[in-house]
Order: C-alpha cells, then structure tokens, then sequence
C-alpha cells in the first residue's frame, strides 16, 4: 500500500480542486484493485496515474477527487463490471476544494471547501460525508415519489373509507420504504461517525463541521418520519384490504349456505308432494 501524506491533485480552470460523488449503483466490488494502486482502506482509495484519486464506498458510490473528466470518464468505465445493479442515470453531488493551512477547515459561504491540505485522511473524510449526502438526496427523491403515489390512496381512505388498490402495489410501496431504510441506515450509516475518526480525532471538528453543513442528520431524521409515514399508511390499506377480502369471502360463505338452504326447502316441499 502507497504511504502518501499528501496526494497530487488536478486543479480545474479557477485553481480549485472538484470533488464529484457518483452513485453508480447498488455495490461496488472493490476485490480486484491491485495493492500498488490502492493509498488506504475504510475506505478504499484508488490512486489514479497523472494524479487525483478514487475513494470508493461499498454502498455503491464513488467519490472522484482532483481527476479530469477524462480520467473519471475511464475509471467509470472500469467500474461497470464491478457495480451490482448499475444506474442508468446516476446521482451526483460536487463540491470545490481549495487549500490553505491558514483557514478554518469547512465549508464558506460561497459553498468552496477550503482545508489545510490534502492528506489522505482529509480526502477520505470530506468524500465519505459526500457520499453520504448522495445516498441521502437519492433516497429523498425516491421517497418524494413514493409519497406522490401512495398521497391518493391515504385520500380516497379518507374519504371513502376503502383503499381501492391491489395488494402486490401495496407491497411495492413498503418494500421500497424498507430497503430506503436498509440502504441509509445499513450500509451507508448516515448517522453513525465515520470508522476514520477512531485513528485521527484531530479531524472531528471538520467531521462535524461538514455534517452541519450537509445537514446529514436533520435529512436522516426527516427521511426516518417520511419512510415511517409510507409504511404506516401502506401497512394499513393493506390490512383494509385484506379485511374486505375476508369480508367477501364470508359473504360468500353466506350466500353459499343460503343456497344449500334453498335447496334444501326445494327439496322438501316440492319434490316431496
């Protein structure tokens, strides 16, 4: 493994650096990079020839720090084979970085990063908290569409008393509410803090600083009531279903027994006489 304390990178056309997370898929499989391309690990970072680097995060993004759009265009090329489930469209978030030691490490105003320089374990830090905000904005859109689906069916319950709905789209509506809450929570820990400040705690202060900036665990906690809301209102037209399909069936039940009583009386009275 390289031991490089402060990484090369590429400038843009304005002296600063980009730093642009993508989510490209589901996982990436980070097995088959070799040990001389590898700066660290936890997570993985990928040195790329002719500078800048590759932090990969094993929920499905990958964060491009200081490459051309060349080089992100290549390495995205070789990440195809290796991503479960690619993203046709993928989500991404971008932020500028400029260093200078004599700046508090954040985020100003005009939305730059500045920080004191580029060690490995200030990239790794500022493209997990990326990541995580990628992840975060992927899953608030779909949740966002999820609520316009599932807004109709809390309507017509209201006003109608009934769902009016089929069960497998019912289903649908809490498995994705189910597996946004995997994602966010179990692989990406959005609110849980990164492994890498157990070895450097001097970094906490930027950790926190690019949390509040990110809002990461106000948007969490938001996500956390829209899921529950889907799921309650999901969880509970399907119960109305499946109470008026009992319902049904012991309509049927009933009808079925009036019939073998009509039957029954038919038998009776008139083919006896």
């Amino acid at each position: 493994m390289n031991n490089i304390n402060n990484l090369h990178l590429n400038p843009q056309t304005d002296t600063s650096i980009r730093i642009r997370a993508t989510l490209i898929g589901s996982r990436i499989d980070t097995k088959p990079f070799r040990a001389d391309e590898i700066l660290a690990i936890n997570p993985l970072t990928v040195a790329i020839p002719g500078g800048g680097c590759v932090v990969l995060l094993r929920y499905g993004v990958a964060v491009f720090v200081g490459m051309s759009n060349e080089q992100e265009a290549q390495f995205q090329e070789r990440l195809l084979t290796l991503t479960s489930e690619p993203r046709t469209w993928p989500e991404n978030e971008q932020i500028n970085l400029r260093i200078d030691a004599s700046v508090l490490e954040g985020i100003d105003a005009q939305g730059c990063l500045w920080l004191h320089d580029t060690s490995i374990q200030r990239l790794q830090l500022v493209a997990e908290m990326l990541a995580r905000s990628s992840v975060l904005s992927d899953d608030e859109a779909r949740v966002a569409k999820t609520f316009e689906q599932i807004e109709p069916l809390a309507q017509n319950l209201s006003k109608r008393g009934q769902g009016g709905r089929k069960m497998r789209e019912l289903l649908s509506y809490i498995g994705d509410s189910l597996l946004s809450q995997q994602r966010s929570v179990g692989r990406a820990e959005v609110a849980d803090k990164p492994d890498l400040l157990w070895e450097r705690p001097e970094l906490e202060g930027l950790y926190l600083r690019l949390e509040d900036e990110f809002e990461l665990r106000e948007r969490h906690l938001a996500l956390e009531r829209k899921l529950e809301v889907i799921s309650n209102t999901a969880e509970t037209l399907l119960d109305l279903l499946q109470a008026q399909r009992s319902h049904r069936v012991e309509w049927y039940i009933v009808i079925l027994i009036v019939v073998e009583i009509g039957l029954t009386l038919y038998e009776l009275f008139f083919r006896g006489h």
